[in-house]
């Protein structure tokens, strides 16, 4: 099967002339001139730009998102290519409204018109994985309904057997292929994938986001309806607003570009440092933006989450890096084992500063992301740095958020807009706010132990254990005494902490 499914992703290749498009980047023009020779018979009509955005559909969904992803890197790609593969981000074909009703008839049991009030058969954006129709519930709430591509399943099934293929012989052929760990990216990669194609769970992860920022000025969450949910139909609140690729138009509209792209950071930096739960599939096609320049995002299929390790060892990361405290990123990457132990910390802070001091106090449109990408690659590489999969979709977004940020504001300097956010987030996980916030979170777990020393103590005694009785009572002892410090500290916390809120309140 895979062998089939590489010689068709060939044949598509060739079709659309995607060799001559990689023959174009050799500069002594001789794979080029090959290429027309050996393809004499092939008439290539479409500009270059078109045939890579249609092959790129033809592949089908992951070729998609690789599409999307390189679409909002404009400053990577020729202009000409860089839009055409921006209409990957809402504009792949849709499959025919009759397959679309036949799906939602086979999930509700009965006739489309016996569930919606209305529903319009055409389609209003058709992604790789899914297309949305808008509809009008029997109560007259104005909804969008998600329907999953039939057939979908099996088509990422196979890509994604294509990939672990490469990963496999990546490892075993590459002398790199080891640090950069491809099977473990593989499958972090598939188990998303695999999470895109139930829609139930795409609910949830709306339902969730929605919930993170219920009373946000900045950005708004569908409702989920979920009486009309299931695995191949999601069914939700219906949003308004501009996609936010049109940025004349919502100059237009009177929306300040400028702070929407702060607020694009701020936005980012809540879900991963605050939530640990972050849309990981943020390019333009799923943001739409308000006339009052609120954000609106769409499509929560693929969601990153991290866990407090990740947290703060990211965050402590991205802090040094805004104070330009290389020694302590070396450190911090030696400690967690990304790299070996016996790294030279002052050798790999100097690598370090290299790459990142020339991009500092610069706005995005001076910063060459490319020659910066290079060297990052060239020093992990040097210094043997271990691939993190879990981190992967975080990089992939931080490259969307990055690419965003140029088509809003060129001038936006990421790291003067991000510090500030970091610096009140970690003041708030550690210091008297962190520790009383962890205080509240374990009381409960203290709360419950103390109570049951006393019967451990009786079980102890009434056991028949020789000379062990004596130790035992002895560690029972020493178990109280420490709950008891333990539960005089938080006290005296709490305490201090109640004193200090009421000095601020009144001085």
């Amino acid at each position: 099967m895979r062998f089939f499914r590489l010689i068709k992703i060939a044949a598509i290749g060739l079709r659309h002339g995607l060799d001559e498009i990689i023959s174009e980047l050799e500069p002594s023009g001789y794979l080029l001139r090959l290429s027309h020779f050996v393809f004499f018979w092939r008439r290539l009509d479409a500009p270059r730009a078109v045939r890579l955005r249609k092959a790129l559909e033809a592949l089908g969904p992951i070729f998609v998102k690789f599409g999307q992803v390189l679409s909002t890197r404009r400053d990577l790609l020729p202009t000409d290519i860089a839009d055409e593969l921006a209409k990957l981000q809402d504009q792949v074909p849709p499959f025919p409204s009759d397959v679309a009703i036949a799906e939602l008839e086979k999930v509700y049991g009965k006739a489309v018109d016996q569930v919606f009030k209305s529903f319009d058969e055409k389609p209003v954006a058709s992604a790789s994985v899914a297309q949305v129709h808008f509809a009008v519930l029997p109560d007259d709430t104005r909804v969008a309904v998600k329907i999953l591509r039939p057939g979908i399943g099996s088509v990422i099934e196979n890509d994604v057997a294509l990939l672990d293929t490469a990963a496999i012989l990546m490892e075993k052929l590459w002398s790199e292929g080891k640090r950069l760990k491809p099977r473990e990216v593989v499958s972090e990669f598939s188990k998303h994938l695999a999470n895109e194609l139930d829609l139930m769970r795409e609910a949830a992860n709306c339902s969730q986001l929605r919930r993170n920022f219920l009373t946000s000025a900045v950005l708004a969450v569908p409702e989920v309806h979920w009486d009309y949910c299931a695995t191949s139909v999601m069914v939700m609140q219906r949003m308004y607003g501009t996609p936010i690729s049109q940025v004349d138009k919502l100059r237009s509209q009177g929306v300040d570009i400028k702070k929407l792209a702060q607020a694009g950071v701020e936005i980012f930096f809540t879900q991963v440092f605050r939530d640990g739960f972050f849309h990981a599939d943020m390019h333009p096609g799923n943001i739409f933006v308000t006339s009052t320049g609120q954000y609106v995002a769409l499509d929560f299929g693929i969601m990153g989450t991290l866990t407090d390790v990740d947290k703060n060892y990211l965050a402590q990361n991205f802090l040094a890096f805004f104070q330009r405290d290389y020694k302590r990123v070396a450190q911090a990457h030696v400690d967690a084992g990304w790299v070996p132990k016996n790294t030279r910390v002052d050798e790999f802070e100097a690598a370090i500063r290299s790459v990142c001091e020339p991009i500092f106090d610069k706005p995005l449109k001076e910063i060459e992301f490319g020659r910066t990408l290079l060297r990052l690659f060239q020093t992990s590489r040097q210094f043997n740095v271990e691939i993190q999969p879990q981190l992967v979709l975080l990089q992939k977004t931080l490259l969307n958020i990055e690419g965003l940020g140029r088509q809003l504001d060129p001038d936006l300097d990421l790291w003067k807009t991000a510090k500030p956010f970091l610096e009140r987030w970690m003041g708030a996980q550690v210091g008297l706010r962190g520790l009383l916030k962890n205080l509240e979170i374990e009381a409960p777990a203290w709360a419950s132990t103390l109570p049951e020393i006393p019967r451990l103590l009786h079980r102890a005694v009434a056991q028949p254990r020789g000379e062990s009785i004596a130790e035992d009572l002895a560690r029972l002892a020493q178990e109280q005494r420490r709950q008891t410090r333990l539960l005089l500290a938080v006290l005296l916390v709490l305490a201090a902490g109640l004193l200090a809120q009421i000095y601020q309140a009144f001085y």
